[in-house]
């Protein structure tokens, strides 16, 4: 069976819906309006490091905050007021002043442009290397924001940066990019609810069980898991489909997190080159 073969199966017979519990795309799931389904979903990417059962905790905790309407409160957010229902919050880099400026940050956005969307394609449509520049660009905007009201001067602690990488600095910017998959993509669990970006643009979100897998199955052999790992992979899985390459992405990643794929059993795996030994 061929490498197309094996990944073709795995992405056609992949339960997707039964594994939605285990990933943070769970969050977004819950909304029906896609301005609420924007925000979960930013929201969700952003805490989405470290262990699944770990940071969705988190996740739920932020979100039951706001009520049915994440869009709704964060529009309409008074940082002085709202700011202790958050109070006690907090996950690993990211403190409670953190959360609440990530928080803060997404209100001005909305105030400044109506939406997520708009400010990412102010960077999409104006650049060659696209999704890169678009990324590069959020990033920038979100820095921008005077973060005096938060912490009382203007500065941007680490526990804020950690939310927001940048390909600038070599970052894989995993999570950003699972956030643009569940934006753009618009079949199987994710959303596509932004439309005008082609879904071949997306970059591979990329976390340590893709990396270890597309290096098993040679899809780079870099061992940093920078941006320009991530674009390699993405460009390996567009050989399978130049369309849609981050089809794969989901049944892939949770390959590793459900401990299917692992370093224990290799012998095991569908992907072992005694039985997938050509493109």
């Amino acid at each position: 069976m061929t490498l197309k073969q094996t990944l073709d199966r795995l992405y056609t017979t992949y339960d997707f819906r039964d594994r939605i519990i285990h990933d943070p795309i769970e969050f977004p799931h819950r909304y029906k309006n896609p301005a609420d389904i924007e925000i979960a979903g930013f929201i969700s990417s952003c805490f989405a490091y470290g262990r699944v059962e770990l940071f969705k905790p988190v996740i739920n905790k932020v979100l039951s905050k706001m009520g049915e309407s994440p869009f709704i409160f964060l529009r309409q957010f008074n940082i002085n007021k709202q700011k202790d229902l958050f109070s006690g919050i907090k996950y690993r880099f990211n403190e409670t002043g953190d959360i609440v400026c990530l928080l803060y940050a997404i209100h001005r956005i909305l105030k400044d442009f109506g939406s997520l969307e708009t400010l990412f394609k102010l960077g999409y449509n104006n650049s060659d290397d696209k999704i890169a520049a678009a990324i590069s660009y959020f990033v920038s905007e979100i820095l921008r924001i005077n973060t005096t009201t938060v912490y009382g001067k203007n500065i941007k602690t680490h526990g804020f940066l950690q939310f927001l990488p940048s390909p600038t600095k070599g970052s894989s910017c995993k999570r950003i990019n699972l956030f643009l998959r569940w934006m753009i993509r618009d079949k199987d669990i994710d959303f596509g609810i932004w439309k005008g970006i082609p879904k071949n643009k997306l970059v591979i979100p990329l976390d340590t069980h893709i990396a270890r897998i597309s290096k098993c199955l040679g899809f780079t052999k870099r061992s940093s898991q920078d941006w320009k790992t991530a674009v390699e992979i993405t460009e390996a899985l567009k050989i399978f489909d130049p369309e849609d390459p981050l089809k794969y992405d989901f049944a892939l990643c949770h390959q590793g997190i459900s401990k299917l794929c692992s370093k224990m059993n290799c012998k095991e795996c569908d992907f072992n080159y005694g039985v997938v030994n050509t493109l």
